[in-house]
């Protein structure tokens, strides 16, 4: 048993940090075709199911309610567990708000090398998830814990929203602007802390990205009349874009140079590229062309696997009112690219090297 007394770098109990330590998009999707024959298509009142591939499933209620349900946990992101519990919540609830909901309940999921870590470190996690969620007006009421090596930590949250004013992954139309409402680079960032290689503040800004929740930007996109987003997590910028044009069937094109990055993440992505980073670049290069004159480690942030990461909006008018109102709650969100015509998934990243 590790003394409570003792330091204990919770990165180092893992092998990948937060939403990097999930099973990679290729392996999930090989597993999903495997059985979605077995499953049935949402239908009445099942508004968003297992087949749509969205953030949450949605249950309808009535003309006004929606039930919004998901889950969400991961192994250590950094070494402070009360700031890993607030990340894990974050994330966690990010899913709801990615659905156009606002979250009302959460349980707690824990995992916990009970004979070797203090119980201390698990309130200091369990604390920080609760104030976390507190912020958010929501409820923790409870959870499951069971004895495992690896820690682990995360919520299943439910929500509620209106079911005519859902954000969807499928419902991008050429001509969309793409805004993306959280910079890049918390994974190559916490990757090089996990290697005891990363600046103080730069660790501090990826932690400070990663526990703002994304209530704001769900409800100005939803007063905006915004109907397609989802939020950047483990599959990265890259990733998420292309599963929402496949499910939208349409493609897309980014500028590099205008997506926006955390400090620090590209000096970072030279050095430490996180494991689910590297799986999304090979299985997505086949959908995902790179121009010649986009920088390397600029590409790598673009696939980096995030955790709690921002929204990604398709804005079907002009952003710049959307843009405004963002701005308006302390939200920088630039436009990062546009919907076009195209094969359904297929994404161009534009070239240029930004000015950072």
């Amino acid at each position: 048993m590790v003394a409570a007394s003792e330091r204990v770098r919770l990165t180092e109990l893992s092998t990948g940090a937060g939403c990097a330590c999930k099973l990679p998009l290729e392996k999930l999707d090989d597993l999903f075709s495997s059985f979605r024959e077995g499953l049935a298509p949402a239908s009445d009142d099942l508004l968003v199911g297992a087949l749509d591939g969205d953030d949450a499933a949605v249950l309808r209620l009535d003309a006004e309610r929606a039930l919004v349900l998901t889950t969400d946990f991961f192994t250590p992101i950094v070494d402070d567990p009360y700031d890993w519990g607030r990340v894990a919540a974050a994330n966690a609830l990010s899913d709801v708000y990615a659905m156009g909901g606002r979250p009302l309940i959460a349980v707690n999921l824990t995992a916990w090398p009970g004979e070797v870590l203090p119980m201390t470190l698990l309130n200091d996690v369990l604390r920080g998830g609760a104030d976390l969620a507190a912020t958010a007006q929501c409820q923790v009421v409870g959870g499951h814990t069971i004895d495992d090596a690896v820690p682990k930590y995360g919520m299943a949250v439910l929500g509620i929203a209106h079911p005519e004013r859902l954000l969807a992954i499928d419902r991008l139309r050429p001509g969309d602007h793409l805004v993306l409402t959280k910079p890049l680079g918390t994974g190559v960032i916490t990757t090089a802390l996990k290697n005891a290689a990363a600046d103080d503040a730069v660790v501090r800004g990826a932690v400070d990205s990663m526990t703002t929740l994304n209530a704001a930007a769900s409800d100005v996109a939803l007063a905006a009349g915004v109907r397609a987003a989802t939020d950047i997590t483990g599959f990265g910028l890259a990733g998420h874009l292309h599963r929402m044009l496949r499910a939208s069937g349409a493609a897309a094109e980014l500028d590099a140079a205008s997506v926006p990055l955390l400090p620090g993440a590209l000096e970072l992505a030279a050095r430490f590229v996180p494991g689910g980073t590297r799986a999304n670049m090979a299985y997505l290069a086949p959908t995902v062309d790179v121009d010649s004159d986009v920088p390397h480690d600029l590409a790598v942030l673009l696939h980096d696997a995030q955790t709690s990461g921002g929204l990604l909006l398709a804005v079907p008018d002009d952003p710049a009112k959307l843009i405004a109102a963002l701005a308006a709650r302390g939200i920088d969100a630039p436009v990062i690219g546009k919907v076009v015509e195209g094969q359904p998934g297929r994404v161009r990243i534009r070239g240029g090297a930004a000015t950072r």
